[in-house]
């Protein structure tokens, strides 16, 4: 909120009546308080982003110890039954060394054994969720499995935040920037408000627009159980992304501002099919 110069006393009162004028007016910004579903699910991902973080962070300690004492797996792929197998079999120079790559062993274990569970949750908060035919119905949009699909809605708030449709694309912060000077209106780096999680799994989906429109084996089975309008709306999105994004990235442009871009009208797409359901979020 805007104060003049020089204002250093604040009370309750003074406060008040600068809110009351700008409410009055129009200028506020109007926000979302979560509801106790909502929150719940924030928190479930929460926890996923964190479990993520954690199991990365143990991967590569595993895979530093191996290295420190000179051994290679030959054709095994990480993570796969046999990689396992051949870690359980590398012994250690010393008794230490042998602890400590057991003890980074485990944790990856426990670490992968956590993020499952956390996803079975998930599902079944998702599933027993007022706002699961919006979740469904965004699971249309390909790069929006589940968990972006539940992240979005999470993090989407009320609807009649925003009175244009145009407005949902600034409300997670994928536009860019205005600095105007002279005659010269070059657009800026992107104005990242919102809600970060919910811009970073828009984003991570966008990528898989890439490559070209197809419809492989998960997307039909999310597609089944959707209006006519919806299945129509996310092929003629999937092809309209991919056939006019992808010769950017063959010209040698930047694959990040591209992606953004995808993701940008992915946002403004999601809020469409949202709209062709009777179910308003609210939290």
């Amino acid at each position: 909120m805007p104060n003049k110069t020089g204002e250093r006393v604040q009370t309750d009162r003074r406060d008040a009546m600068p809110l009351a004028r700008r409410l009055r007016s129009g200028d506020l910004t109007p926000v979302s308080v979560p509801a106790v579903d909502a929150e719940a699910l924030r928190a479930l991902r929460r926890a996923r982003e964190a479990t993520l973080r954690a199991l990365k962070a143990a991967k590569r300690r595993r895979k530093a110890c191996v290295r420190r004492h000179a051994s290679r797996s030959l054709g095994r792929a990480p993570g796969r039954p046999a990689h396992l197998r051949w870690l359980s079999a590398v012994v250690g120079p010393t008794p230490a060394q042998q602890r400590v790559l057991q003890e980074d062993v485990q944790t990856v274990t426990a670490q992968t054994q956590r993020l499952g569970r956390l996803e079975l949750e998930r599902h079944a908060q998702g599933k027993a969720w007022r706002f699961a035919p919006v979740v469904d119905a965004l699971q249309a949009v390909r790069g929006g499995p589940g968990t972006v699909a539940v992240t979005m809605v999470a993090a989407r708030g009320a609807r009649t935040r925003f009175a244009p449709p145009r407005q949902r694309l600034h409300d997670l912060g994928l536009t860019p920037s205005a600095y105007s000077r002279g005659a010269r209106r070059p657009p800026g780096r992107l104005t990242t408000t919102g809600h970060p999680p919910a811009r970073r799994a828009l984003v991570e989906g966008a990528w898989a627009y890439r490559y070209p429109a197809t419809v492989r084996r998960h997307l039909p089975l999310r597609l089944a159980t959707l209006p006519t309008a919806s299945q129509a709306s996310s092929w003629q999105a999937q092809g309209r992304l991919c056939t006019r994004e992808r010769p950017r990235m063959a010209t040698g442009n930047n694959a990040h501002p591209v992606v953004v871009a995808m993701a940008r009208e992915g946002r403004a797409l999601m809020g469409a099919l949202a709209t062709h359901l009777a179910v308003t979020p609210t939290g």
